[in-house]
């Protein structure tokens, strides 16, 4: 009888400490469940986000327009704007922006469209292509915004060109 009193407390021993070990690696688990989390939530809010805005009042005269495509285009759903050479008009990550227009080519130079505009936080560059068949001028093409920590978005556009 003693020796059976004895076996079963090892059993038991043993078996308890089994537990032990497994409710032990159950927490690890999850904190490494935790820290990838909050990778993803780093990664996602490295993405430039791009608003759409009303046609900008400060512009006069002859302007250039774009939205992300025909659809948007025909409901004034714009995400650029300029004044045809001096500035240009965006709202990104949740601020409107006037930024100065580096260079500008509009159609000088087989039909394309390009420009170049900078400031402290982003570099973008505008390039399309008029369609054609169109009485104004419109425009397809991309739009490429640059962060100076490497972070880039390009979309296409679609627009349009007049006075």
């Amino acid at each position: 009888m003693k020796y059976l009193i004895i076996f079963f407390s090892a059993l038991l021993l043993t078996a308890c400490k089994k537990d032990k070990g497994s409710v032990t690696n159950t927490p690890a688990a999850d904190s490494l469940n935790i820290t990838k989390d909050s990778l993803k939530a780093q990664a996602s809010s490295e993405k430039i986000l791009v608003d759409i805005f009303p046609f900008p009042k400060e512009i006069k005269e002859c302007s250039c327009y774009f939205a992300r495509n025909k659809a948007d285009f025909e409901a004034e759903k714009y995400i650029y704007a300029d004044d045809a050479g001096k500035t240009a008009y965006m709202k990104l990550d949740g601020q409107r922006l006037a930024m100065n227009l580096i260079s500008s080519s509009d159609m000088e130079a087989d039909e394309e469209l390009t420009k170049e505009i900078e400031n402290d936080n982003y570099k973008i560059s505008v390039k399309g292509k008029k369609i054609k068949g169109e009485e104004a001028l419109l425009f397809e093409g991309t739009l490429t915004i640059e962060k100076p920590d490497g972070t880039t978005e390009t979309m296409p556009i679609y627009g349009e060109c007049g006075c």
